[in-house]
């Protein structure tokens, strides 16, 4: 075969600029494409060989990049299947083809066809994206082939000539551009590996390892070895029933180095009606977590994908770690293409239920470990039961709800605890909960002491947990315990009276309207018993939950919306009866320092107000 010169086959005049400005949105990605082309080329050569179609040993498989600094060169080398000068024609000459279909079509019915499904076609050519030019040097695995070598530089034009190739298989040769001389780095392509071919099933080698070995006589020699960068063989490609714990483990800190051992996983496992495996992990999150995506990555057939999973996996199961690999998601994806996808949205719904299978298996299986694991895991939950409503109705049976007590409940099983004692005079069942129990002690050791139950609800999320399963939860209203006085939070309609006239509660009344800050607070007069507070702070249900909720959804406007509170009087305490008997001076300051003890015991006493506060505390003890 002499030197051929031709033009490409393409659909328009020069596709290489579409490559280059649309049909890829990052330059690093012609690695993932090559590598994945040297992946399918190796896998279809095993096939072939295991159907007795290619004779003989096929030895050493690995792949092998390799960087000629001087020459400018990053080249991709395989031993797979190879091709012939016709095959060069037809697979890389006409863009419009694609081997792998080709490959398929002649040995449909094959149960793992579709693991090999190629990207010969436009893959091949996002090499164009940073190289002038490219040449490929091929021989095929059949035999009766001469090896041959293709060159282009960017335009439609090529050459194809006859050349001298020991070994069958491919190298793609890349004449790296000034623009793009990154990727002549050691250390920019072992990143990129890592990234997209960290577990490809065929080994990728690159550079080389050192080890020290002793011969016979003790002296120590440093031996170099080709350096294998990828795990063929993940853990989510084998069956459950072929891992130990341990290995599940292994494996969460090879994707994860620095991360916390997980609290459990889910092994994914489906082939009808769309393929799909893969590992997801819980990890441990507390209370001071922080949304971090990224943590789950997409593979299709081992080639990573994106780690955007928005739409593959329900976005309350972002918080989850793991790998994802579905073959019937391509390589080469959009996000509106996955939000479109029948496939896509398949998946989407069986991980939701698998999780909530999971779920309500641990639940059962191990109720005591499983309230061990609440801590960490009723951020998911709660956020799956906000956001889906077929997981809410499996997720009731075991979500909790955890009193200051530390004992658990369910919804059901919480309600019943504490009705009738909490149901209010409309029949109104009436959940107390605090999200703070050091700076709520006061108003939780007053529920106590009338005898009621107080839950410990502290996550970001719970503002809006609260206010949805009061709308399931039916007959039941949350309040806070520093909402109104323990009387008025659970109204049972029984009067107390005032010790104090009409004539000395308005006088009252007028004496702390004078020291409260009035765009702030409400001065509030309540007859409770003289064992209560003389003066205490409640901030109203609906203003603080409608505050913190804007904050938590980072709207501008709850910055500026000033704590609103009730300054509660309790018209029976001996010290407010007392005061009245003071002269106007020492009135006034009592006042004054009963409601910086109010503002002081919820942590609202700050700067100038707090240094007055003090000093006015040591001349009263003078």
């Amino acid at each position: 075969m002499s030197i051929e010169t031709g033009n490409i086959a393409v659909q328009t005049e020069n596709i290489f600029p579409i490559i280059k400005k649309f049909l890829y949105s990052d330059h690093e990605i012609f690695l993932r494409e090559l590598v994945a082309n040297a992946v399918d080329a190796t896998q279809k050569l095993r096939k072939l060989s295991s159907m007795g179609e290619i004779g003989g040993e096929l030895g050493d498989t690995n792949i092998r990049i390799s960087i000629d600094k001087e020459a400018g060169t990053l080249t991709i080398s395989d031993r797979g299947i190879g091709m012939s000068g016709d095959e060069v024609k037809r697979y890389i000459n006409q863009v419009a083809l694609s081997s792998a279909s080709e490959f398929l079509d002649k040995y449909k019915g094959l149960e793992d066809g579709k693991s090999i499904i190629g990207h010969f076609g436009l893959g091949f050519y996002s090499a164009f994206m940073v190289a002038d030019q490219v040449a490929l040097v091929t021989r095929s695995a059949r035999e009766g082939h001469d090896a041959v070598r293709w060159t282009c530089d960017g335009s439609p034009q090529f050459t194809l000539e006859v050349v001298e190739k020991e070994t069958r298989g491919t190298d793609v040769i890349l004449y790296i551009n000034e623009e793009n001389k990154e990727f002549l780095e050691d250390n920019r392509i072992q990143t990129l590996l890592d990234k997209y071919c960290k577990f490809l099933p065929v080994p990728i080698q690159f550079g080389e390892s050192v080890t020290k070995e002793k011969d016979e006589a003790g002296n120590e020699t440093e031996v170099t070895a080709p350096r294998i960068i990828n795990n063929p063989n993940p853990a989510w490609t084998k069956k459950p029933a072929e891992l130990t714990d341990e290995d599940y483990t292994n494996f969460y800190r090879e994707l994860y180095p620095y991360a916390e051992v997980p609290m459990f996983w889910i092994h994914l496992n489906v082939d009808y009606p769309f393929n799909l495996t893969g590992i997801l992990y819980f990890p441990r999150i507390k209370k001071s977590y922080e949304i971090q995506k990224n943590k789950i990555h997409l593979y299709s057939n081992q080639v990573f994908v994106t780690d955007e999973v928005n739409a593959v996996v329900p976005e309350w199961l972002t918080l989850l770690h793991g790998v994802i690999d579905s073959p019937d998601i391509p390589l080469n994806v959009s996000r509106s293409y996955l939000q479109s996808d029948q496939n896509v949205k398949k998946i989407n719904s069986y991980i939701t239920k698998k999780v909530a299978e999971k779920l309500e298996e641990l639940f059962k299986k191990d109720r005591a470990a499983f309230e061990e694991k609440w801590e960490n895991i009723n951020v998911i939950i709660k956020y799956g039961m906000l956001s889906d409503e077929k997981f809410f109705e499996r997720g009731e049976k075991f979500c909790l709800l955890q009193n200051t007590e530390k004992k658990f409940f369910t919804l059901d099983e919480y309600k019943a605890h504490i009705a009738p004692a909490q149901e209010d005079k409309n029949k109104q069942v009436i959940a107390l909960y605090t999200n703070n129990v050091t700076d709520h002690h006061v108003y939780v050791d007053a529920a106590i002491n009338k005898g009621y139950d107080v839950l410990e609800i502290d996550n970001v999320i719970d503002n809006h947990f609260i206010s949805f399963i009061e709308q399931k939860m039916t007959g039941v209203q949350f309040k806070r315990v520093d909402a109104d006085t323990i009387d008025q939070l659970i109204d049972k309609d029984e009067k107390i009276e005032s010790v104090l006239s009409d004539t000395e509660q308005t006088s009252v009344k007028e004496l702390f309207e004078q020291v409260v800050d009035a765009n702030a607070g409400t001065v509030v007069l309540t007859p409770m018993s003289p064992n209560d507070q003389p003066v205490t702070i409640t901030k109203p249900e609906f203003m603080r939950r409608m505050k913190e909720m804007s904050h938590l959804n980072g709207m501008d406007f709850a910055a500026s919306m000033p704590d609103q509170f009730n300054l509660v009087i309790n018209t029976n305490h001996p010290v407010v009866n007392k005061m009245l008997q003071l002269d106007e001076t020492h009135r006034l300051n009592t006042a004054r320092q009963l409601h910086d003890l109010a503002l002081l015991s919820q942590g609202m006493l700050k700067g100038t107000a707090l240094t007055e506060f003090v000093k006015r505390s040591v001349e009263q003890m003078q």
